[in-house]
């Protein structure tokens, strides 16, 4: 898609929650010894760890979040709700998935991604059971929630740090785990409803799941279905959002302080819905195209004007949230033949339907020839006199583009596990999964069709027709287009054009529309394989420490990927207005050997409660990048039972997905804001002035303190993949404290410091950070600079007029921050309920990018670009009392910058004080459920009850413009059926 850019840019805990600081559970350090004769307990599976026993506990911080919880915000959508946490607030959900979010990329509508602690979606491992999942796009390894059921969660953990060591590459930092529900037995059914208080942006939802015993209960079957969709929400379904009075940040019409102002009337000096007439060739209209001479407003550097005849800047706003509607079926089961022999199984398909729309074409500088009959009568000797005209158009009555996806994701597990004794375990399993796209492009059109229809003549009967359908060798002539004109018709043959005419909103005939118009069709096919085998367990038959046996875990595992995309012909030949997409297809697979080992070596002796030593390391042998190793050590002490230290240490890697090794070069369309331009150069890096001096004066400006460049629409260029690229790495640590005192009973505090470094950082710059990042380095002799085309003299020197994306292994990332987490349960003995609390919340200390080695870093924290608030919390408070339950979540992080770290240092005066910060987020919900029987539960609540808007100027941030949204559900529970 080439998008005109626009510059604006409930809760109560459960026994659960009390796991989710594994380092030190609440619930096993507080529940009472078992009886000499009670049955063993199970073994606790832990996220960041290999090692399957009945007392071990991950030196790792991890967050985890209740099934029940995720019910009592009344998020039908999983990533929606995870973007509350403080480590996940970055992450890709419904409102960056739809067309108007200024982020989305062709095939992404609807796709939602965790990023992990702001470094990218693609450095966030997600796992379903520890288990990979294939990813949701093509080339890229990143998977989409949509795919997993809601209900059939039973708990997400969220790890931070380094996990390499144990699932493999890509967890460079942290982990996210999906564990879902097992061993269910009965009949489960919740439905659930919601709206929003403008009466729009519904959300419903309706799960299944079916469990039975069986085999004397050795074995277990669970089926599950889940329906869920979320209905689209337009920017015009928001009057505050749309229209001449919506107030966005422009430069300074004066050209005094502040550099940017808000202003309302904002619109485009050079094209307008109606078409705009230029007749003596400057890029400017000098008429409409309803013939009415053209008014200029007032100028707005660098391409607006505010009031007059273009069109209104937010008339371009797409939609505020896709519609989403999912279909997704699980099985899972297994059998167990014997302590020594069980076998398990699972399968899903998702069924996933995405729909949003964004923007219209839109073209400047179409020539006019002066005998199309189109042209108004007051502008037809105009016209005549100046040999042809110039339209630039915003062609909205030609329909909007946009896209609906269909994504059907199936996945296998097969595998078997089993006691080889009481101290040794192992594991083996083969999980298949497939990703199929079709990705129905709408709105697009033919470009040589388009061309030959607006060349209208008279065809000799008092009526219109196409040049080209009288003289076949009559190729438009279109020297000035911001269009790629083909060198002759390839969709169509003379005789069969139906022209077009331009001059006035809504003057193209039906006819004409659909003769245009082509709505294309992309296939794209993920698969992934994962066989791996383990054992595991500990040295307690022969070896004992002071603190108990040694754990361990090893073992070998394959893995394949291959991703292929198929573009529709007419977009693979650039028939289309949008990108020229070629075919795309790759793959890689690894052969990768690991162990782990926890090393107890001491328990229950003076001043030593616990102390614990362990480690892990990976030797990965990839068919594109070649060798690493990974390793983790990590410990724990204990000097009394009511504190624990924790620590990690960790080297992660992250090899290249097969979009960055392998795709061809395909045409890009990004809009560029000129660093050099005179309203810019002062914002940047201390070497931009003499950088931009240097760079426009060696292509002809003569005056490059004056330079502006004057392109108000997107700029066409190239992006593709690189086979050099090598691994990615980092050095991760942690260090951090849980305080369970005996004296608070049911109080869990932990505060951990992380700290991620990442060199070797493939980095996908945008056209816009290559422009800022080629005179932002010490000189312009940089391989930025080279990969940006500016004209070299002619009529606009120094204009960009391409660019080439190329990923490259130059940057380094580097974050810290502390979390803290606090659980209270408190239970008194009166008659009044229990009450719960959990806290999750960061302090970030830095986050920052640097592009190349050497270079100045770049600085996100406090700004609204990821967003990287400096701090934040998600709060849940809840009291039960006999059936009823009633909960409160407050989601809060800080005010953050309207503009970059670099802009307000370079200019403190860049906006008013009053609009130097973005507003806090401060998001209020409520909750109530009952249950009317132990069978039977309702539900509802007010997400946003303040109903707060978005920050002024703002479209999505820091609040979307959902608004106050209200839910109401039931569900059912029934025992044992057969």
């Amino acid at each position: 898609m080439a998008p005109r850019t626009l510059r604006s840019s409930a809760l109560a805990l459960t026994g659960v929650s009390l796991i989710a600081l594994l380092g030190a559970p609440a619930v096993a350090q507080t529940a009472p010894a078992p009886a000499a004769d009670a049955p063993e307990a199970p073994e606790v599976v832990v996220t960041g760890s290999r090692i399957r026993n009945r007392d071990f506990e991950t030196a790792n911080p991890v967050v985890s979040i209740s099934a029940e919880r995720i019910q009592e915000t009344g998020e039908t959508n999983l990533t929606q709700y995870l973007q509350r946490l403080p480590a996940l607030v970055g992450s890709f959900g419904p409102t960056q998935a739809a067309g108007g979010s200024g982020v989305l990329g062709i095939g992404e509508t609807g796709l939602n991604e965790l990023n992990l602690r702001n470094l990218g979606t693609s450095r966030t491992l997600v796992l379903i059971d520890g288990r990979r999942q294939v990813g949701a796009e093509p080339g890229v390894a990143s998977v989409d929630i949509n795919t997993i059921p809601t209900d059939l969660v039973e708990r997400v953990d969220v790890l931070t740090g380094g996990a390499s060591a144990i699932y493999g590459a890509d967890g460079v930092t942290g982990v996210v785990n999906f564990i879902l529900k097992k061993d269910f037995q009965g009949l489960t059914v919740r439905a659930q409803n919601g709206i929003s208080n403008y009466g729009d942006g519904a959300q419903r939802l309706f799960s299944a799941t079916w469990g039975q015993n069986f085999g004397g209960g050795r074995g277990n079957i669970a089926v599950a279905f889940e329906y869920a969709r979320n209905e689209r929400l337009a920017s015009a379904d928001r009057p505050y959002l749309v229209g001449p009075n919506v107030p966005t940040f422009q430069n300074n019409p004066n050209g005094t302080t502040p550099s940017r102002v808000p202003l309302t009337n904002i619109r485009y000096y050079d094209s307008s819905r109606q078409g705009g007439v230029d007749l003596d060739f400057d890029g400017l209209p000098d008429y409409t195209g309803t013939g009415q001479p053209w008014d200029p407003g007032s100028f707005v550097p660098d391409f607006y004007q505010q009031g007059g005849s273009g069109t209104l800047t937010t008339d371009y706003r797409g939609d505020i949230l896709p519609q989403v509607t999912r279909y997704i079926g699980n099985v899972i089961t297994h059998y167990d033949f014997s302590d020594k022999f069980s076998v398990y199984a699972e399968a899903k398909y998702a069924h996933t339907i995405s729909y949003s729309v964004d923007q219209p074409t839109f073209d400047y500088y179409i020539l006019i020839n002066p005998d199309n009959p189109y042209i108004p009568d007051s502008l037809k000797p105009l016209v005549a006199d100046a040999g042809g005209a110039l339209l630039n158009r915003d062609n909205f009555d030609l329909g909007v583009r946009g896209e609906r996806i269909i994504r059907n994701t199936v996945r296998g597990v097969l595998g078997a596990k089993g006691d080889l004794s009481s101290h040794l375990r192992y594991d083996a399993s083969y999980t298949y999964s497939q990703n199929k796209i079709t990705n129905h492009f709408i709105g697009d059109q033919y470009t040589d069709r388009f061309f030959s229809a607006i060349d209208a003549v008279p065809d000799g009967h008092g009526g219109v027709t196409c040049r080209i359908n009288l003289d076949p060798a009559a190729l438009p002539d279109q020297p000035y287009s911001s269009r790629v004109l083909p060198d002759a018709p390839l969709s169509f043959t003379p005789g069969q054009c139906v022209p077009l005419n331009l001059f006035g909103e809504g003057s193209p005939s039906q006819a004409a529309k659909d003769f245009i118009s082509v709505d294309t069709t992309d296939h794209s096919k993920l698969t992934q394989q994962v066989a791996t085998a383990s054992l595991n367990g500990d040295t307690g038959a022969f070896f004992n420490l002071p603190g108990g046996p040694v754990g361990f875990a090893l073992g070998a595992e394959w893995r394949r990927e291959t991703s292929k995309d198929v573009p529709d012909i007419v977009a693979q030949q650039g028939l289309t207005f949008t990108n020229v997409t070629p075919i795309s297809k790759g793959h890689f697979d690894v052969k990768e050997v690991f162990g782990e080992v926890d090393v107890p070596l001491l328990r229950d002796v003076p001043l030593a409660h616990l102390l614990d030593v362990g480690g892990a390391v990976r030797f990965s042998d990839y068919s594109t990048v070649g060798h690493t190793t990974t390793w983790q050590l990590n410990g724990k002490y204990s000097p009394i039972r009511d504190i624990t230290f924790r620590g990690t240490y960790a080297q992660a890697v992250r090899a290249p997905n097969i979009g960055e090794l392998f795709a061809p070069n395909g045409q890009d369309f990004e809009f560029i804001n000129d660093p050099c331009a005179a309203a810019n150069v002062n914002l940047g890096k201390s070497t931009r002035v003499a950088n931009c001096q240097a760079l426009l004066s060696g292509l002809g400006v003569a005056d490059p303190s004056t330079f502006a460049d004057l392109n108000s629409a997107n700029i066409p260029g190239l992006l593709g993949g690189n086979p050099t690229l090598t691994e990615e790495t980092a050095r991760t640590w942690t260090v951090g404290a849980v305080f369970q005192p005996h004296f608070i009973r049911g109080l869990t505090v932990s505060a951990d410091w992380y700290d991620i470094r990442l060199k070797n950082a493939i980095s996908y710059a945008t056209a816009q950070q290559l422009a800022d990042l080629c005179v932002d380095q010490p000189t312009i002799d940089n391989q930025f600079c080279a990969q940006v085309e500016r004209n070299n003299g002619g009529n606009q020197p120094g204009k960009i007029v391409g660019f080439t994306r190329l990923p490259q292994n130059v940057a380094s990332y580097v974050t810290s921050g502390l979390d803290v987490d606090v659980n209270y349960i408190l239970k008194p003995n009166w008659d009044y309920g229990s009450f719960d609390l959990h806290l999750v919340g960061n302090y970030l200390n830095k986050l920052q990018l640097i592009g190349i080695p050497g270079a100045d870093p770049t600085d996100y924290r406090g700004t609204q670009e990821l967003p990287a608030p400096k701090y934040q919390f998600n709060l849940d408070v809840g009291w039960t009392i006999h059936q009823l339950t009633l909960a409160y979540n407050l989601n809060w992080f800080s005010h953050t910058l309207r503009y970059s770290n670099d802009t307000v240092a370079a200019d403190p005066d860049h906006t008013a004080p009053e609009y130097k910060y973005i507003k806090a987020r401060a998001q209020h919900d409520i909750y109530a459920s009952y249950d009317v029987t132990e069978k039977f539960q309702v539900f509802g609540g007010i997400n946003d009850f303040t109903n707060p808007k978005p920050a002024f100027a703002a479209l999505n941030y820091p609040d979307d413009p959902l608004g106050r949204f209200f839910f109401v559900g039931a569900k059912v529970k029934l025992g044992k059926l057969f």
